[in-house]
């Protein structure tokens, strides 16, 4: 049995680290739209800041993400030929990543349309994450055969 604290095992897992890096945006990202929506509804600039640096950070974050996806599919599946669920896993991937900058970059736009602009942007990358969170659980075979 592999001792868990090897640092070789945390490394060099079979699983990549892919799997375990993509949870930090996704809560970062969604986190964002939560704290977006409170500091709308009550009106509360900190909580705006609050979205601002939870989605800064978020977006950072998918740099690696998406840097180990593609390292797992290079190495783990071979560079299988993108088809299916890996494919729109992918698609969707890279699109979540560039929404969520995209968002951070709304943020210096302040007039009151670009507001709006901003906050449907943020709902529309919570529904990319979560399609492409639902796609990975495929392609890992967490949700079906993968």
């Amino acid at each position: 049995m592999e001792n868990p604290f090897d640092p070789r095992s945390v490394l060099f897992a079979k699983h990549a680290q892919h799997v375990v890096l993509v949870h930090f945006p996704i809560g970062l990202c969604l986190t964002s739209v939560i704290f977006e929506a409170l500091g709308k509804w009550r009106k509360n600039a900190a909580l705006i800041s609050a979205s601002y640096y939870n989605q800064l950070a978020a977006a950072i974050a998918s740099i690696p993400v998406v840097a180990t996806g593609l390292l797992a599919w290079r190495f783990q599946l071979e560079g299988a030929h993108l088809k299916g669920n890996l494919l729109l896993h992918l698609v969707f991937g890279g699109l979540a990543s560039l929404l969520m900058w995209s968002v951070v970059a709304l943020y210096q736009k302040s007039s009151s349309q670009w507001v709006r602009v901003r906050y449907g942007v943020q709902v529309v990358t919570a529904i990319v994450i979560s399609i492409t969170g639902h796609l990975g659980g495929f392609v890992s075979g967490v949700n079906g055969a993968g």
